[in-house]
């Protein structure tokens, strides 16, 4: 060997080149930086690596780790789409599912048609691809997992443990009727231990009081009692390990989940977290008794988001208006002339109209939102000059209340018709105050769900192009731990949403100056031909989860690689 000729570094798998490194840990980019990757974990940073396999050139775009969401409902998608479509072409490789407790596991084949009903409601997906595309390979939780693992995912997969499911399997079709004994509690908590025993990130439930299935029947887990509910969130107590994850309704305060975290020593996660132009005080008075909880020892979160909640949808589907209890007698009527005849009677309309008005009620449609809904088709050509016109100021123009108008519009030949309506979050100023807030954590993306009224699976990128290039509100730096590793840590996710030598090689390339997510679009790619809405990446030029490929500038990499990893340690 020729002692003067350079000795050759080490070759990595794959090695990115002039890269501006952000690490997701808070601390200042580093430009001209190189990263390698060996055996899907990172293996060095610098400004020379060594050779790689695989090299990329990141011409200067930004290297920082893949984006966590914690907040998706892809435990039935993923039985048919390991992609968990459209996550990973917006930078996201790490998703948590099971939220609300509206999982599908554990089922027993008798109550798997229930189960789908009530998610086609609840969570807004479709009932005929939900039955075409579900593989029932399982029934206990255990069994979910490892059929995950079996068929394997391109993101990496973390998953609840849900209270619906969980209640189903015990009580069968009485699930959403009545209270359970305490021979059924303690069933439903054994499954509980042994779904956590398994590797299930925690336990997940609702107390909201819009959240109902199929004719308008609370969801299973908020027919739970006190009883019930320490029983079940004391399983993670028991076994010392996981988060409990709840979206509040009325009845459950943050001083109640408080005794829960000191029941059970466990991190507690709180959703939904928004402005609410009803009550815009309420989410910060929250918030404020988080701190307080945490001033005492007590871990809880709530989980704010960074879009403002909207949806596309028509009378036929209303679920907005649904959240409403005067709606309940349209939500179970029979389609077609019934409820047509519900829609049309004054009473009906003059109860609905009063609740709208009730000041202080959470997360409920509200007069406030007409103002933010616009109407996006009209199936009578006469019709046509609406489109793009917001419904509170034609019906101001009509002299009719809001809610006639749309009504008597809708009934005359547009019960189809799609609108689109911003809810929660409409002030960005306020929002931005959530983003900020100490004992905040990013969330609510909904990915997997609401398919065909929403798209929020690009909050991470959102965070990165408008959050901190287009207001300037914060730092690159902040946006990306914010999406990263702060996540990882409150969930406590192993070795995932940082760059440093060790960790998990999962990982988003992107240029600051074009990232974002770009105009909402509808795609017809789900089982049985049903729609979606989707909102494409902008900026994104490469996304690798545990050092594979995944996606690249023309989005996702259908190359058959399947390398998430179904995540089933986390830490304490």
């Amino acid at each position: 060997m020729d002692m003067n000729e350079p000795e050759v570094k080490t070759v990595h798998d794959l090695v990115i080149r002039n890269a501006t490194l952000v690490d997701g840990l808070g601390n200042p980019r580093r430009e001209g930086e190189s990263l390698g990757v060996r055996d899907g974990r990172i293996a060095a940073m610098g400004p020379d690596v060594g050779r790689g396999a695989e090299e990329v050139d990141a011409a200067g775009r930004v290297l920082c780790p893949g984006i966590v969401d914690l907040h998706t409902h892809f435990d039935a998608q993923l039985t048919w789409d390991g992609y968990a479509t459209p996550s990973v072409e917006l930078g996201v490789t790490t998703v948590v599912a099971g939220n609300c407790g509206f999982t599908i596991a554990p089922c027993r084949e008798a109550d798997r048609d229930r189960t789908l009903r009530n998610l086609t409601h609840v969570e807004g997906m479709s009932l005929d691809a939900l039955r075409t595309g579900v593989d029932w390979d399982f029934e206990s939780y255990p069994e979910y997992l490892a059929m995950l693992e079996r068929k394997g995912a391109v993101p990496n997969v973390a998953c609840f443990v849900g209270h619906s499911s969980v209640r189903t399997y015990v009580l069968g079709e009485e699930a959403s009727s009545r209270p359970a004994t305490r021979e059924e509690v303690a069933e439903m908590k054994r499954l509980v231990v042994d779904a956590m025993n398994a590797g299930a990130i925690g336990f997940s439930t609702t107390t909201l009081e819009q959240h109902n299935g199929e004719n308008g029947i609370p969801m299973p887990s908020r027919l739970a009692d006190e009883h019930e509910m320490f029983e079940l969130t004391g399983a993670l107590g028991e076994v010392g390990k996981g988060v409990f994850m709840l979206t509040k309704g009325m009845t459950s305060t943050v001083p109640w989940l408080e005794e829960i975290a000191a029941r059970n020593g466990r991190p507690v996660m709180i959703a939904a977290m928004f402005v609410d132009p009803n009550d815009p005080e309420r989410v910060f008075r929250e918030l404020d008794e988080i701190g307080d909880a945490k001033g005492r020892g007590r871990e809880l979160w709530g989980q704010v988001g960074c879009f403002p909640l909207g949806m596309e949808f028509c009378l036929s589907h209303p679920y907005p208006l649904e959240a409403l209890l005067a709606w309940r007698p349209a939500m179970e009527a029979a389609s077609g002339g019934e409820f047509r005849r519900i829609l049309s009677d004054a009473s009906f309309r003059d109860a609905v109209k009063a609740e709208a008005r009730t000041v202080g009620v959470p997360l409920r449609f509200s007069y406030h939102q007409w103002d933010h809904m616009r109407i996006m088709e009209a199936a009578r050509p006469e019709n046509g000059e609406l489109v793009g016109r917001v419904v509170g100021d034609l019906a101001r123009e009509a002299g009719k209340d809001p809610f006639d108008w749309f009504l008597d519009h809708c009934l005359d030949g547009e019960m189809d018709s799609l609108v689109d309506c911003h809810m929660f979050n409409v002030d960005e100023d306020r929002v931005k105050e959530l983003l900020e807030h100490p004992h905040g954590v990013l969330g609510l993306s909904d990915a997997g769900a609401h398919l065909s009224f929403l798209c929020d699976a690009g909050f991470g990128l959102h965070m990165l192009g408008h959050w901190a290039r287009d207001r300037a509100d914060m730092t690159l730096e902040h946006a990306v731990q914010a999406v990263t590793s702060r996540l990882a840590d409150v969930y406590r996710i192993r070795e995932r949403g940082r760059l440093e030598v060790g960790a998990c090689a999962d990982l988003l390339l992107f240029d600051p100056g074009s990232v974002g997510r770009g105009d909402r679009v509808r795609k017809w790619d789900l089982p049985a031909g049903a729609s979606r809405v989707h909102t494409p990446a902008r900026g994104v030029h490469g996304v690798w989860v545990n050092g594979h490929r995944v996606a690249n500038d023309d989005g996702i990499m259908k190359n058959g690689a399947r390398p998430g990893k179904v995540l089933r340690d986390f830490t304490d």
